[in-house]
């Protein structure tokens, strides 16, 4: 039937008034009309006028046939590798969807749709881009040359609601002994940084933690692209980073606005994610009073972390390796370490605490580490138990709570 949606569309685009703004109504009753002069020459059963309707909408104003991926709440991830083949992501586990689109012309216009709408460009000059959809699902998109077989797009979704700790509780993602530990350690200010591998649900977790955040502080939050979704906090102020435009001017990076944040009064500053030399300015801003921040970066241990800030802070700035390291001790409470086990479940693998730098190394306290006690039916059981006692107690005292023995 792909040939009647074809020519259903052409007749409503015929019909209507391009040159001036069509209102989503006015295209649907368009698209009404249209479908009942054209059952009258050839049956259409209701069932078939519902879906040719929603198709045909989603073709001229929404994202073709995505939008149905996109508003099915199920889907966690949707991947398109050209024109011919997507996958989508369910319960952790990825299938291919039976779909496919009209054209690469068509996929080229939904391309341009998804970056027209966050602002961004993307051509063959600036072939990869990051944007967000309205409902805040992040997209990254490859355009040709250098994706080799058509316009790749990887669209992560995120909840309607932000998913609450008592969610991470029942999904066992952690102990509520560990949640509450957690809470404790962000209302008492301590700087958390959140490590993992990609969908380990760092982001996920990072919004967690930031609605520990009592309701009476000033919040800065810099991303990407925004995602977080911070509810109790009415004195809060996102900021998101801006692409160069075409003559590669006016970009406005994590840097820029890390800097700019620490002349906004706030109380903490949460950064979405540490990826490249804006390592120096955020241990800057945690090490500059706002205690109580928070951050994410990708790494398979919290010790890799440690290195891999090395690393992102030399990208930045010259400083010698031991002054790295004291600042990371100074401006790193706790790591918070996330992974993926193999059922695909999302644990909470290690919690550590940062002590201080002697003798060129930074020391780790261990505080829960996840054990793992068995396999059934493919899926992994296991606990997140406790291993150490919190040394560096002086935040919690300060902010009236006592110390967990």
């Amino acid at each position: 039937m792909s040939w009647l949606k074809e020519k259903l569309q052409q007749s409503v685009l015929e019909s209507i008034d391009l040159c001036r703004e069509v209102s989503d109504d006015e295209l649907l009753k368009t698209i009404d009309c249209i479908l009942v002069e054209k059952s009258k020459e050839n049956y259409i059963s209701m069932q078939e006028k519902r879906r040719l309707r929603r198709e045909i909408f989603n073709s001229i104003r929404k994202l073709d046939i995505l939008q149905d991926l996109v508003d099915d709440k199920t889907i966690t991830e949707i991947m398109v590798n050209g024109m011919n083949y997507i996958f989508i992501e369910k319960d952790g586990t990825i299938s291919p969807c039976d779909m496919c689109f009209e054209s690469e012309e068509k996929l080229e216009d939904v391309v341009q749709q998804i970056v027209s709408q966050s602002n961004r460009i993307i051509n063959e000059a600036n072939p990869i881009v990051d944007a967000r959809l309205s409902d805040g699902s992040r997209v990254n998109i490859v355009l040709p040359p250098i994706a080799m077989d058509g316009p790749v797009i990887t669209i992560r979704k995120f909840p309607e609601k932000p998913i609450t700790t008592e969610q991470l509780i029942e999904y066992n993602t952690i102990t509520m002994e560990a949640a509450n530990f957690l809470k404790q350690l962000v209302v008492a200010g301590y700087n958390i940084f959140i490590s993992g591998g990609t969908g380990s649900g760092k982001t996920t977790f990072l919004n967690v933690l930031s609605n520990f955040i009592p309701s009476n502080e000033r919040i800065i939050t810099i991303e990407d692209s925004a995602e977080l979704q911070i509810l109790n906090i009415p004195n809060l102020v996102r900021m998101e980073v801006r692409n160069a435009n075409t003559e590669g001017e006016n970009e406005i990076t994590i840097r820029d606005l890390i800097k700019t944040s620490l002349r906004m009064r706030p109380d903490r500053i949460i950064v979405g994610e540490v990826r490249d030399g804006a390592a120096v300015d955020m241990l800057q801003a945690f090490n500059t009073g706002h205690d109580g921040s928070l951050s994410t970066g990708h790494a398979n241990s919290p010790v890799d972390m440690l290195s891999r800030l090395e690393t992102l802070v030399l990208m930045g700035a010259e400083i010698p390796l031991l002054a790295i390291r004291k600042q990371i001790a100074s401006a790193i409470d706790i790591i918070v370490h996330l992974g993926r086990l193999r059922d695909k479940s999302r644990r909470v693998l290690e919690i550590t605490e940062v002590l201080d730098c002697k003798d060129g190394e930074i020391n780790l306290n261990p505080l829960y580490t996840f054990v793992e006690s068995g396999e059934e039916y493919g899926k992994v059981h296991g606990y997140l138990t406790r291993i150490g006692s919190l040394k560096r107690t002086d935040k919690l005292l300060r902010a009236g709570i006592k110390p967990e023995s």
